[in-house]
């Protein structure tokens, strides 16, 4: 039987890009994999089908050769070592490492060894909410060894290759189809190790310590509001990139004003004779002024009056509520 076209297997047009071709051959895997449909001969059929057809069409050269001359490219050898189009186990392996490469440390040596993300929650008023302000705040965490630079070496010269990843910072496990990819435990990713450790850290290349900084908060913020810094969150092993701290804002509770969005709403009491034959009061308003409001005759309780302009600001600055 005469194999199919690579591009009808994956269900894509020739024109495809890398990005449309793996999302394709992603969800075919899944669907077809033997793990979920055991004993079924035709999905594991069309499981190495869409394998074949991807191990030729993610390589840029063979692709090229497959265009020009189709399946007869690769007759009789000629896609040579890891070629082969029925090496379907490397195949899914890229995409078993795009779905799970950040849980098994699986991309890149400094995954491992990066700085984890932190959380710091602060509250704040509505007013500070309206206006915006500079903060300071103290965050625990661990910073850059000074006795060591961060490197974690007394020497930071005297170092080895890693001898159980080989200096590449990471090691490889082939497990039925898949080929798990994690941060090498020896070196934690850094492809070697160190001889005589630094004293202060230990080796870890960081310390802990409580960090000041200062957090910009802008006008018109919101509830939940998510402010990040990077490269503020815990300090990397041996130099390895420092993580993100993310900010969440809470606002207190205001005794006057209860916020809906930009809108701000104030319950105001008013005084029987004013409703009953019309007149004018004062009301607050967030920024500290008072506005003035006309009052007409017969004004009944629950009734709404607007004031354009005077409630919240916008974080873009596009006015206000």
């Amino acid at each position: 039987m005469a194999k199919r076209d690579y591009y009808d297997v994956l269900g894509v047009p020739r024109s495809a890009d890398q990005a449309t071709i793996k999302k394709a051959y992603r969800k075919l895997a899944m669907n077809f994999h033997p793990d979920r449909n055991p004993g079924d001969a035709e999905a594991e059929k069309s499981f190495k089908e869409a394998a074949e057809a991807y191990e030729i069409l993610k390589d840029e050269d063979k692709r090229a050769a497959y265009d020009q001359f189709g399946h007869a490219a690769f007759e009789g050898g000629m896609g040579g070592r890891g070629g082969h189009p029925g090496d379907f186990a490397s195949s899914f392996s890229d995409i078993f490492e795009d779905l799970f490469g950040d849980i098994m440390g699986g991309r890149g040596g400094d995954r491992g060894r990066r700085g984890a993300d932190l959380r710091y929650n602060l509250e704040i008023t509505l007013e500070e909410a309206f206006a915006g302000k500079q903060a300071k705040i103290r965050v625990p965490t661990a910073v850059a060894c000074e006795s060591c630079g961060g490197s974690g070496a007394d020497d930071p010269s005297a170092t080895a290759t890693c001898q159980t990843c080989g200096g590449h910072g990471k090691v490889r496990a082939a497990q039925g189809f898949f080929t798990i990819e994690r941060t090498c435990p020896t070196c934690s990713g850094a492809g070697r190790v160190i001889q005589n450790p630094c004293r202060a850290c230990a080796g870890s290349g960081r310390v802990h310590q409580e960090k000041t900084l200062s957090v910009n908060i802008p006008a018109g913020v919101d509830e939940g509001t998510r402010i990040r810094l990077a490269g503020e969150g815990e300090a990397g092993l041996r130099g390895a990139p420092a993580g993100d701290l993310y900010i969440f804002l809470s606002i207190r509770p205001h005794p006057l004003f209860k916020r809906d969005g930009v809108n701000l709403h104030c319950r105001v009491p008013l005084p029987m004779t004013v409703a009953a034959l019309g007149g004018a009061i004062e009301v607050p308003t967030l920024d500290g002024q008072r506005a003035k409001v006309a009052i007409p005759a017969g004004t009944q309780s629950g009734k709404q009056f607007r004031l354009r302009g005077k409630g919240m600001s916008t974080v873009r600055g596009a006015g206000r509520g």
